[in-house]
């Protein structure tokens, strides 16, 4: 076995990805001197929620919840921004500064030098991702609850929520990143997000589509965590939940899978 395939893999004793939280502490020590970049990005889906939310949301006045029942739109918006938030800020983390670190700063070449083995900077990277989509994801929830556009007790699970919806998108978006050769391939993720969330039902029932589009759109992963999120704020919780959580467990252990192998091909050339 050659010296770096020693120190791809883990040491004796340890489970794989066992040691990944000492990359989020660095990452963690690093992010000190940019946090006006983390705290900026809570501030979009707000915006969003107040100037469409409240704003437009006064010339609308109520749309169909989930179990069909009329709420007003800011209820209706508020759970599914934070859903997009939460994809948001674990996209941004696991696509461009992943990249930056794996094709520019060499980083984990320099950390496999250490007892670290790839999953573990697998594991370490989607779990600051994950942390920086969740801080988002809370903020959020503390102004949906001041705001009160949280009409059910299951409101509190929103938070738990987005952070297994911000799990399955970093963890995917670090797979597809592991693919990616130049900055110009950074389009194909804004290809992706942007009609994820200007069309998963974020702004507007899907009931608005035909329904073989419905039925499609009720399959892409962002509709699928808007609606989790929806149905918990409003207390419109059932079997369909349980399937939302199996998705996004489904999801992100696939992109972890494959996020690792491809570290692993990467880092041994």
């Amino acid at each position: 076995m050659s010296d770096l395939a020693l120190r791809v893999a883990p040491p004796v004793g340890v489970i794989a990805g066992a040691r990944g939280p000492r990359l989020v502490e660095r990452n963690v020590l690093q992010s000190r001197r940019a946090w006006i970049v983390i705290v900026s990005g809570f501030f979009e889906p707000l915006f969003y929620l107040l100037g469409l939310g409240f704003g437009l949301g006064g010339l609308v006045g109520e749309v169909a919840g989930p179990d069909g029942t009329p709420i007003p739109y800011a209820v209706f918006v508020a759970p599914a921004l934070l859903a997009s938030s939460a994809m948001n800020g674990a996209i941004y983390e696991s696509t461009m500064n992943f990249f930056h670190k794996l094709k520019y700063q060499k980083l984990y070449e320099t950390i496999l030098t250490t007892p670290l083995g790839v999953v573990d900077i697998a594991v370490g990277e989607v779990g600051w991702a994950l942390i920086r989509g969740t801080l988002y994801a809370a903020a959020f929830f503390v102004v949906m609850l001041l705001l009160g556009l949280l009409g059910s007790p299951w409101g509190i699970l929103v938070v738990p929520a987005a952070l297994l919806v911000g799990w399955a998108f970093a963890a995917v978006g670090m797979a597809a990143t592991t693919y990616m050769r130049s900055w110009q391939d950074f389009d194909l993720v804004n290809l992706v997000t942007l009609p994820l969330f200007l069309f998963s039902g974020t702004f507007y029932p899907i009931t608005a589509y035909p329904e073989p589009l419905r039925v499609v759109v009720e399959w892409t992963p962002l509709y699928q965590g808007v609606d989790l999120m929806r149905s918990l704020a409003t207390g419109h919780v059932g079997p369909w939940s349980l399937v939302h959580v199996a998705y996004f467990a489904a999801m992100g252990g696939l992109g972890l899978l494959v996020a690792s192998r491809r570290l692993d091909l990467l880092l041994r050339k």
